[in-house]
């Protein structure tokens, strides 16, 4: 099935709509934990600094309501290189879907899978079939070469195995204050990250390329370069009212300058009205970031969890200065990255083309809605959580026009489901558009709202055949 799914990838291209000199390059730049409120025109007090990343927004289009896949680094980036929901692969969490006090579990949570199956045709894979040159430089998280699940095995040319951390092969990740980093001067591998790409896209200047810089900032341990961290740390001596911690800014700071020498890069080399820039994060922010007004934090699925920054630029195609308030998912990159380089993605994949949206005006995706799905549990609670000891306990989520609903499956399996919707706490309601802080619960107000959303999610949940968690 793989074999014949690259097969039609390649087809597409010899009979297809862009000769392959003009076929577009593609970067795509995915931050690691970066929050909504993480970037300078999110941040309310002014104290975090993104001027590169400010500039690439005034440039292009700028989506709101975009979300991660999953509220983990692993899951999240599955979903974005395979294309399909967390359903179709098992990757629901990093390490284990168990984490936390066992005496505390109400069901028997799903495993979990640590590493993307290489019958999954990945979005690289599709690309190179096109005529692509692949490059992927920093985290992968989805396997390793030794497993024969690393990034050289699922269709990048490219990937040099220094700027992976060392333990970045579908488990837990390196520990402690070794992850990512790469002495004072290259925090969390920012730089040499950069380097390296910008080196592939000059060696494929001639032919089309796709570059996946998947930073290590600003995942913890944080780092900074010592003169980025006195910076804030001055800044931080008068800043008026409550701000992110120093360090954390700085680390922000100094990704973002990856971003603007990368961007750089690619203007000195000419290629940069050729391509179509992508950044977005691959959940939201841990503690210490503030994610308010959004409730939550990286591991939930409140926005706080799940809403990222996303910016698109490809000049003469995007409108700069624009901003698209559709919700958009990261499972939507694959199909659209093949649609800009003039194939036809493939009928499985779980995302939307948003090529529309990028380039006709449209403001609006096609679906009905889009989902989530998290049988397991995440310890360690956050500031206005659901629950005092977990992160998130087994959930799946829709989000439908201006509406989110949550289902939690312990309390729907166990505590009487449909007949006891009004007193069993199985979901929450929410209505976006007035409420981003998911403050007020709508599910016993709004019942026809609940019972048309439930419907939706429980039918996803069939066709998908999503596993849920089993009873103790």
């Amino acid at each position: 099935m793989k074999t014949l799914t690259i097969l039609f990838a390649s087809l597409c291209v010899l009979c297809g709509q862009l000769p392959a000199a003009k076929l577009p390059n593609i970067l795509f730049i995915f931050a690691d934990d970066l929050g909504w409120k993480d970037v300078g025109w999110n941040n309310d007090g002014g104290f975090i600094e993104t001027p590169n990343l400010d500039r690439l927004r005034a440039q292009g289009m700028m989506f709101p309501q975009a979300y991660a896949a999953a509220g983990n680094c692993a899951p999240s980036r599955a979903c974005l290189l395979s294309g399909k929901y967390t359903p179709r692969h098992g990757i629901y969490a990093v390490g284990t879907t168990d984490r936390g006090p066992k005496a505390k579990f109400r069901l028997t949570p799903v495993p979990n899978t640590q590493q993307l199956r290489t019958d999954f045709v990945t979005v690289a894979e599709a690309l190179k079939a096109q005529g692509y040159a692949t490059g992927h430089f920093g985290k992968w998280h989805l396997g390793s070469d030794a497993k024969g699940t690393g990034p050289r095995q699922q269709g990048f040319e490219v990937s040099p195995p220094e700027l992976v951390s060392p333990g970045d092969g579908g488990a837990e990740g390196e520990p402690g204050a070794k992850r990512g980093q790469a002495g004072p001067e290259n925090p969390k591998k920012i730089y040499s990250i950069t380097d390296a790409a910008g080196a592939f896209m000059e060696k494929n200047r001639d032919r089309p390329f796709f570059v996946y810089v998947a930073h290590h900032a600003v995942h913890s341990a944080l780092a900074a370069r010592p003169a980025t961290l006195a910076r804030f740390r001055d800044k931080a001596q008068s800043a008026k009212g409550p701000h992110v911690p120093a360090l954390l800014a700085a680390c922000i700071a100094d990704m973002d300058d990856g971003v603007g020498r990368l961007l750089k890069k690619l203007a000195d080399l000419g290629l940069d009205q050729n391509t179509l820039v992508v950044f977005t994060s691959d959940n939201g922010g841990p503690p210490p970031a503030n994610n308010e007004p959004l409730r939550g934090a990286k591991g939930g699925y409140y926005e706080g969890g799940i809403r990222e920054p996303f910016l698109v630029r490809w000049p003469g195609k995007v409108k700069p200065g624009t901003v698209c308030d559709a919700p958009i998912i990261n499972t939507d990159l694959y199909p659209t990255f093949i649609a800009a380089a003039g194939g036809t993605p493939a009928p499985d994949l779980d995302g939307e083309n948003l090529l529309p949206l990028f380039t006709e005006g449209t403001t609006a995706t096609k679906r009905p809605a889009i989902f989530w799905h998290f049988p397991g549990y995440l310890d360690g609670p956050v500031a206005r959580g659901r629950d005092p000891v977990f992160r998130t306990r087994p959930i799946s989520v829709i989000r439908k026009g201006d509406w989110k609903l949550h289902l939690y499956h312990e309390e729907w399996l166990l505590d009487g489901g449909r007949a006891a919707l009004a007193t069993n706490k199985a979901v929450e309601l929410y209505q976006l558009s007035k409420d981003i802080g998911e403050r007020t619960d709508l599910s016993n107000k709004e019942t026809a709202k609940r019972d048309e959303l439930l419907a939706d999610l429980l039918g996803w949940i069939e066709k998908t055949k999503a596993p849920l968690p089993t009873e103790k």
